[in-house]
């Protein structure tokens, strides 16, 4: 009986251990504690993202470097997210594309919060306090931006309210982008039409049509779409600016004596949101 009880125990053991090689993150409710633990990931498959940017840029030249640099980096991530979870690569590569400043705001830069995920109660993870619908809010820190875009995923596919979008077609990004706003995930009434606006500028439905199988082929695939990466210039520090209370775009834009559009292409910037100690590029 004792031997069975120990040939149990060890099989649980190696079962969870091979589990978590498996997973760049796994998250478990303790009563109502959220408990989440982060590994690194494996490399992930191409989407044939390098193709699909070289294309965009292409056919318009005034595209946001940054935005493009985000969807070559993460379009993978967010196709893999699509086939566990069921949510449209387009919707997630967008909110986080808007979320989070194409990856160059402060709470994604230094906290790889791509997706702007407040602690919320029983919340045992890192968390940094940033300025938003209330002054001094907590966010959720992470180790790793895989680790964002799989809560992420575990945060609309586990709560009730985001139920109804799961009965939507995959196709249907702008059913998504709808419905997350009247499920209350953002307070902007723009929202919706601000996902939809990334979606269709940088075409992100294209990676709603791929299928696991085109995933599989996609590890061949990646061998040959090595190219340089895209350079980015440097901010010059004596051209920043850093964000105050009270600060706006057009505030800004209005001291610095440029316009509202060119200051939000300066930085990458796909809304007019800004936190507190957010440094800006100028001029």
């Amino acid at each position: 009986m004792k031997f069975r009880i120990i040939l149990a125990f060890v099989g649980v053991l190696f079962l969870a251990s091979c589990s978590s090689s498996r997973r760049v993150t796994t998250k478990t409710n303790k009563g109502n504690k959220i408990v989440i633990s982060e590994s690194k990931s494996k490399k992930i498959p191409s989407v044939n993202q390098v193709k699909h940017v070289k294309k965009l840029e292409r056919g318009n030249k005034t595209l946001n470097k940054h935005t493009l640099q985000y969807i070559r980096k993460y379009a993978p991530l967010a196709v893999l997210e699509m086939h566990e979870y069921k949510i449209p690569a387009s919707i997630t590569l967008a909110q986080g594309i808007l979320e989070s400043g194409n990856g160059r705001s402060q709470l994604a830069s230094k906290s790889n919060n791509h997706f702007g995920i407040k602690c919320h109660k029983g919340w045992t993870g890192g968390r940094v306090y940033h300025d938003d619908d209330e002054k001094g809010e907590c966010f959720r820190k992470y180790k790793f931006v895989e680790t964002s875009y799989k809560d992420h995923s575990k945060f609309l596919s586990g709560r009730k309210r985001y139920e109804k979008l799961f009965k939507l077609r995959m196709s249907d990004y702008k059913g998504w982008a709808n419905g997350l706003k009247k499920a209350g995930y953002a307070t902007d009434r723009k929202y919706p039409k601000k996902l939809i606006n990334i979606i269709q500028t940088y075409k992100l439905y294209e990676f709603d049509k791929f299928t696991k199988k085109d995933l599989k082929k996609g590890k061949r695939a990646s061998k040959k779409e090595k190219e340089k990466p895209v350079v980015v210039k440097k901010k010059d520090s004596s051209k920043l600016y850093k964000v105050k209370k009270g600060d706006t775009l057009y505030s800004i834009s209005v001291k610095f004596k440029i316009s509202v559009s060119h200051l939000k292409k300066l930085n990458g910037l796909t809304s007019n949101s800004l936190s507190i100690g957010q440094e800006l590029q100028v001029n």
